[in-house]
């Protein structure tokens, strides 16, 4: 197949070798209900219309089922909602630095929770919106075959639920609204990546992004729109087995900011030389707050 330049595009099993980086390689267990692709019905994408997109009841079911964990003393966290931090429930006072934290294209997994329990050990208030909560969404990956790409619109419905949090986000009393982070694992991470501020509510002061190139065949997916105020940290293993293809092998690199601080950690040695999943590895969770308690104010 041809492209409209003349150069050879890339196959339908290209695609899905592509997108099946989003896809999490293990098996589902004590799924959040609904949350997972083992646990959501999905809807066919025709049934998706653009007004869908910025639906403020779709947008507010992300929010509402979002996955919330805040510190609880040194080295500890606990898990509450977004009712707890709307309703100042969480026994919490002081202002805490604020991931918005981005799924992968299977919705909430246990690596979600290992994820976000780190952060907030740490001392990080993480929430994470729920893209599978809207009532009208498309499956973007087959879990069991490995395939993904699957609604292609499925970045711009993350994009639209990262912006609304990150505004709902600064609403919350104990959140610092100067050290707002956003952050994703695999499709999240591309949604972060590609995410563009559409207000001043939904600026951030850096990004994080675990297990992504930024090298995509299709624009929309490819690169980083952060501005200029924004540093980034991308981490990709160079094997990671999902982006060995000429249309997604390699890093972040020529898409970052050399001069604001900007980061790419490509891992090339030992175990983490072939993963997609790396915030499970020490070095790599210290590679992160390195990077954050450098670039934020806490």
């Amino acid at each position: 197949m041809l492209s409209t330049n003349g150069k050879k595009a890339p196959n339908i099993g290209v695609l899905i070798a592509f997108f099946g980086a989003f896809v999490l390689s293990v098996p589902a267990f004590s799924q959040d209900s609904g949350l997972h692709n083992s646990s959501k019905s999905f809807s066919a994408p025709a049934d998706l219309s653009w007004k869908d997109y910025d639906d403020p009841l779709e947008l507010d079911r992300t929010w509402r089922a979002a996955i919330v964990r805040v510190p609880a003393g040194t080295g500890q966290s606990k898990q509450v909602t977004t009712d707890d931090l709307r309703q100042q429930t969480t026994g919490i006072r002081q202002k805490l630095p604020t991931v918005i934290y981005l799924h992968g294209c299977s919705g909430i997994w246990p690596g979600t929770h290992k994820r976000m329990k780190f952060l907030s050990d740490n001392g990080f208030l993480v929430i994470a919106p729920a893209s599978l909560a809207r009532k009208t969404y498309p499956r973007s990956c087959n879990v069991k075959t490995h395939e993904g790409g699957l609604f292609r619109g499925a970045l711009a419905l993350r994009r639209r639920d990262a912006g609304y949090a990150i505004e709902m986000a600064r609403k919350i009393s104990i959140v610092d609204d100067r050290n707002i982070v956003l952050m994703g694992f695999s499709e999240g991470a591309a949604a972060a990546a590609t995410f563009e501020a559409r207000n001043e509510q939904q600026l951030v002061r850096a990004r994080v992004f675990e297990g992504w190139t930024c090298n995509a065949p299709w624009s929309d997916y490819r690169g980083i729109n952060a501005p200029e105020s924004e540093p980034v940290l991308t981490l990709v293993s160079e094997g990671d087995p999902w982006y060995q293809n000429q249309w997604t092998k390699g890093d972040c690199t020529r898409f970052l900011n050399a001069n604001n601080g900007s980061k790419s950690i490509v891992y090339r040695d030992g175990v983490l030389a072939d993963k997609h999943g790396l915030l499970e590895y020490k070095s790599v969770q210290k590679d992160v707050l390195d990077f954050l308690r450098d670039r934020l104010d806490f």
